[in-house]
């Protein structure tokens, strides 16, 4: 661990953040090498002043470095430096890299990735679209990035693990800090079936300018982004907008336009991202046949895994993934409550719909149903 010590050192020379950390490693090869370099190699690279290099003359390790890379070696935490050849490559490439990642895991359960970010305060509509697009994804090898957040990050994450695929979690606080404290659980999976990584120290906690740093990791790490419901400030908005500055694709599912939660990603469509309705529409975009990911074909009628009854079959054609009231279902199939009640819990048992608050139901999956 103590050959960390020079990166931990890099890093907390005043002045010098990730932007400039990279244009000196790229110039001189490393740590070590930058703080060996005379003042005028060191000013001709763009960014650097006469007080940085101040800084940099001036830098000492102190105790509390060492302690940092003794807890994590005894925790088994790994850092992935920009040099080590387990960095990931595509984030390697960003302007700004971080120069550094605490890692639990296996970094190299990320190639190829595809973002999957959204609102914290999901609606049952975003959740299981969300479920949908990061299982059928992770059934193609995509590995599925994303924040560990409340709402569509924690959808996302779990779609994968269903899909028996590998997720990445970007935390914005140390590796330490687990964050929101009730996906500890999450967290823990996550680290079997792929990695979590994070750019701060083991003990930081979760800092509101933490996030947007952490928002360039998530799409960095990817070859796209993928926005399932977001508002029109949301934080997955500026992810978005990242990964277009890091020449990557960007893809947004469509939300019910009187939700106020659809309108960041209506205006992501309107500017140009692609329409997701689909995980073919991903795989046709980025193109990745050559890797032996094929797209998949579209879903245009539902074919059920499970036999239906009669009466099954009409409430899964009035059924769609925006939940709708009993009485409403009762109006649209002429069944009677009670009968229909039994109807509904068969489909529950079966996988096919979901009873949420308020007495409404809604389809397990996108494709099913007729949502008229």
């Amino acid at each position: 661990m103590q050959r960390f010590l020079p990166w931990l050192l890099l890093k907390s020379v005043p002045g010098i953040g990730c932007l400039l950390a990279k244009r000196l490693i790229d110039r001189f090869g490393s740590p070590e090498g930058i703080f060996s370099a005379d003042d005028r190699s060191l000013q001709m690279i763009d960014g650097i002043t006469l007080r940085v290099i101040e800084g940099i003359r001036n830098a000492r390790v102190c105790p509390d470095m060492h302690r940092e890379l003794e807890r994590a070696s005894g925790k088994g935490v790994r850092i992935l430096v920009l040099t080590d050849p387990e960095y990931p490559p595509l984030l390697r490439e960003i302007a700004d890299p971080p120069i550094y990642l605490y890692c639990l895991g296996n970094p190299r359960a990320i190639s190829p990735a595809v973002a999957v970010v959204g609102s914290r305060h999901a609606t049952t509509y975003g959740v299981t679209i969300t479920h949908r697009m990061a299982s059928d994804l992770a059934r193609h090898g995509i590995t599925i990035v994303s924040g560990l957040a409340r709402g569509i990050d924690t959808a996302a994450h779990e779609g994968a693990l269903m899909g028996q695929g590998r997720t990445v979690a970007v935390l914005g606080s140390g590796l330490n800090r687990v964050y929101p404290a009730e996906n500890q659980r999450l967290f823990d999976r996550i680290i079997e079936q792929g990695c979590v990584f994070s750019e701060f120290p083991l003990d930081a906690g979760p800092d509101a300018f933490h996030f947007p740093m952490r928002n360039r990791i998530i799409s960095g790490l990817c070859l796209g982004t993928l926005v399932v419901e977001a508002s029109k400030n949301s934080g997955s908005l500026i992810t978005a907008r990242l990964a277009l500055e890091q020449n990557r694709d960007v893809f947004a599912v469509p939300g019910n336009i009187q939700s106020f939660k659809s309108t960041g990603t209506h205006t992501l469509i309107k500017s140009g991202a692609k329409l997701v309705e689909h995980v073919g529409d991903i795989l046709e975009e980025l193109q990745l046949e050559a890797l032996g990911f094929g797209p998949t074909p579209p879903m245009t009628s539902f074919e059920p895994p499970v036999e239906l009854s009669a009466d099954e079959r009409l409430v899964v054609d009035h059924l769609s993934v925006y939940p709708m009231q009993m009485d409403e279902i009762v109006r649209k199939t002429r069944l009677p409550s009670g009968k229909l009640a039994a109807v509904l819990l068969r489909l529950e048992l079966k996988g096919l719909c979901q009873k949420n608050p308020g007495n409404q139901y809604a389809l397990c999956r996108a494709e099913q149903g007729n949502p008229s």
